[in-house]
């Protein structure tokens, strides 16, 4: 009897994304290691697909390691935290220098940098990578997101390339970048995803409680949508979902569901990073901060219950047709600042970290296989392709100045009718409000800096000469040169 082959990757944690993913490996031709704590999980898998290709089950981490080829490459597809630790602390004991450890789950990209860098120590490759499309992406093609080193991703790219979803004969995987590269653009990824489904949401919202359409007649539009430039997967399920009639009692399933979202971290995540890089990612933040309101279930009811007051009347849509592609045309725009501000963030991170990211590659290889996948991201791509040189922002592309200047007349309707008639959009509202300061030619932070001289000395530049400056808010408000710094009876804070 002749000896089982080598493998060519392993996967260990055997879930359902695990599963899934082992199982895209094997049908593509590569011998496939299995592994799982739980060893019925590798016989489940064994007994249930072991048709799919040729697989190597394994009931021991050190069977496992052992019926990898080298450099051996493993991926990891257990919960992020402390359990990928303890995997990894495990592995690292039976690997070699040389091999690769590739982390697939959702884990904070300074947990990435961190295992990075001990790895290295022991000459051990440690690859973060994202990996976008939930449980169907993972066995039939994947947006994949790999970080780590250049030598990493010579041996475990071509692997990634093959099983990855693709668009025009094109991977939807590159690497990424160094380190913590890959699991930091996954990050915004989901943040950008967050976004999107918040502002589909407010849509939804106005053509049911603006022009009084019923769900499915709301789906017939989502899927007129789908087949312009708002064309993605995203607006794809959601006509889907609208149109989902609830078995036990016959009415739209949207109608039964809580309307209380629920979030596992990472759009929260990509606000906190925004928020210590100085970055604005207004559109996301709103887009967290609606799942947080919808699910505090208590005030809500309390503000039913004492009847907190609104408008005096509802919107009156005397034009239907009008409406909705006013509120269409909200939404794309309101897109466009959502990914703008997203791609900021990658500019600001990649700055911050030393990372070489090519934003062009990342919007093509979200073009298939991940939640954000849509049209929309050819355009992306082609702008940052064809730009030369990068543009400052996603919105200075010729295109995306163009579609937003088409869109505003629209979007502006829609964000003051909804504000007039106590209709939430906070997604639209936050774009809207971002695009305005965006191209103001002066901001009221002037006086928000005044103020902050006042009270804190916290001193202020002119406008009109070079150098730095305080008035003397205590004294006799002359204006005092701060280039060097305030004594301590100038820097006195005012209270």
């Amino acid at each position: 009897m002749s000896a089982a082959p080598k493998a060519d990757i392993g996967v260990t944690g055997l879930a359902v994304m695990g599963s899934n993913l082992a199982r895209n490996f094997a049908s593509k031709g590569f011998v496939t290691a299995v592994h799982n704590r739980t060893s019925a999980k590798v016989d489940d898998l064994i007994t249930e697909h072991g048709g799919d290709g040729t697989f190597v089950p394994s009931h021991s981490m050190a069977d496992f390691v052992a019926s990898l080829a080298t450099p051996r490459k493993v991926i990891i597809m257990v919960k992020a935290g402390g359990p990928t630790d303890a995997v990894i602390d495990e592995l690292a004991e039976l690997l070699e220098p040389g091999d690769i450890l590739i982390d697939g789950g959702n884990a904070r990209f300074q947990d990435t940098q961190r295992r990075e860098a001990a790895l290295r120590e022991r000459q051990i490759h440690f690859v973060g990578c994202g990996i976008s499309g939930g449980e169907e992406g993972a066995l039939n093609g994947p947006s994949i997101m790999p970080g780590g080193s250049a030598t990493a991703y010579e041996s475990l790219g071509p692997i990634l390339e093959k099983i990855s979803a693709h668009v025009d004969g094109e991977p939807c995987c590159t690497h990424i970048g160094a380190d913590g590269a890959g699991h930091f653009v996954k990050m915004v990824h989901n943040g950008i995803e967050y976004a999107d489904m918040q502002l589909i949401a407010e849509a939804y919202d106005l053509l049911r409680r603006g022009a009084g359409l019923e769900p499915t007649a709301i789906a017939d539009v989502f899927a007129d949508w789908n087949r312009g430039d708002l064309d993605s997967f995203l607006i794809q399920i959601t006509a889907e979902v609208l149109r989902q009639v609830d078995a036990d009692t016959g009415t739209p399933l949207v109608d039964v569901i809580v309307d209380a979202a629920g979030m596992k971290g990472t759009g929260t995540w990509t606000v906190q990073t925004a928020l210590d890089l100085g970055v604005p990612v207004s559109g996301i933040a709103e887009a967290v901060f609606a799942r947080g309101l919808s699910s505090l279930p208590e005030q809500r009811a309390a503000a039913q219950q004492i009847g907190l007051p609104g408008p005096s009347q509802s919107w009156q849509v005397r034009d239907v047709d009008a409406f909705v592609e006013d509120v269409r045309a909200a939404l794309y725009a309101s897109k466009i600042i959502a990914y703008a501000q997203g791609l900021d963030e990658i500019v600001a991170g990649a700055a911050q970290w030393n990372w070489d990211i090519d934003l062009g590659a990342v919007a093509r290889i979200w073009r298939g296989g991940c939640i954000i996948r849509a049209k929309f991201l050819n355009r992306i791509t082609e702008a940052y392709r064809d730009a030369g040189e990068r543009p400052a922002s996603l919105l200075f592309a010729p295109y995306f100045t163009e579609a937003i200047g088409h869109a505003q007349d629209s979007w502006r309707r829609v964000v003051a009718g909804a504000a007039q008639s106590g209709i939430p959009t906070p997604g639209f509202a936050a774009a809207l409000a971002y695009y305005d300061g965006l191209r103001a030619e002066r901001l009221p932070a002037a006086l928000i800096q005044g103020q902050r001289d006042y009270f804190g000395a916290h001193t202020y530049r002119r406008v009109d000469r070079d150098g730095v400056f305080h008035t003397l808010w205590s004294g006799d408000r002359s204006e005092i040169s701060a280039e060097g710094g305030l004594g301590p009876q100038e820097a006195k804070p005012r209270r």
